[in-house]
């Protein structure tokens, strides 16, 4: 998966901590607060991010009604996918993705590894 660009990232942000559909008049209003940007640029690129399957789009009155496909973490777990996909020895760079992680984070994997083994167990 190829990593979001600067804007592409900064719209999917919007998307993210909204939770909900939006316009490309509301994220470039909101864009605006912060810094100048042109309603045509960001009007490209979400489309480009539709056509990327980033968003699904619906008509709402004459305006498009955009939402995220993938959640912010979908999206984490991807990159982090890739990175290990990069290595030629898996498990040594999860170990030293690990030790890189804080006690707290460390936790939460141990977490995630037994839900994911249940589940595993139950499913079979």
């Amino acid at each position: 998966m190829r990593r979001l660009g600067d804007l592409e990232a900064e719209i999917m942000d919007r998307f993210w901590t909204w939770n909900r559909p939006a316009t490309v008049r509301e994220i470039v209003d909101d864009i605006n607060t912060t810094r100048p940007v042109a309603y045509t640029t960001v009007m490209t690129v979400t489309n480009i991010l539709y056509g990327k399957g980033w968003l699904l789009r619906g008509k709402h009155g004459r305006a498009w009604l955009y939402s995220p496909v993938r959640s912010r973490e979908a999206y984490a777990a991807a990159l982090m996918e890739d990175g290990l996909g990069e290595s030629k020895d898996r498990p040594a760079a999860l170990v030293a993705f690990v030790e890189n992680m804080s006690e707290e984070e460390q936790a939460a994997l141990r977490k995630a590894l037994r839900n994911v083994s249940r589940q595993a167990q139950a499913d079979s």
